[in-house]
């Protein structure tokens, strides 16, 4: 597990503006913290669905893009996201955590949830993603 106290990668424009971190990351897994901010609720002042979903969907992609720390880097694009709410948040930090399920040489399938801090389960999502042509080949498991 590669956990992170700084960030492993730059951050780019989308993820200053949600405001996420990439906390944990190992082969077929990802987990990303988000605290909760004003900027980032619906009108009801819960968290906005399109954010929980970008929060699961970067999880998912990450999970399946591992490849060490001496390796190059590995991209995706999304396929296909399903997503699923469930229960508002109790706390102030959003947690998403995503596993990678199959797949093959192009193309993988994953799964994550967004729970918060309380461990009250928020989202849940699944997905299917295509390995960037560009970038070396995925891991061997």
């Amino acid at each position: 597990m590669n956990d992170v106290s700084t960030p492993i990668e730059d951050e780019y424009e989308f993820q200053k503006l949600i405001g996420y971190q990439l906390v944990e990351w190992e082969q077929d897994r990802a987990v990303i913290n988000c605290p909760m901010k004003p900027k980032l609720t619906n009108r009801q002042g819960q968290p906005h669905g399109g954010m929980l979903a970008t929060l699961m969907d970067t999880a998912m992609g990450y999970c399946g893009c591992f490849a060490g720390a001496d390796e190059v880097s590995i991209h995706c694009m999304t396929l296909t996201l399903t997503s699923n709410y469930l229960s508002r948040p109790k706390g102030k930090m959003l947690i998403a955590e995503g596993r990678k399920t199959g797949g093959g040489k192009r193309v993988f399938f994953a799964e994550a949830s967004v729970k918060d801090e309380t461990g009250e389960l928020i989202a849940t999502a699944s997905g299917s993603f295509r390995y960037r042509q560009t970038y070396q080949d995925p891991p061997k498991n």
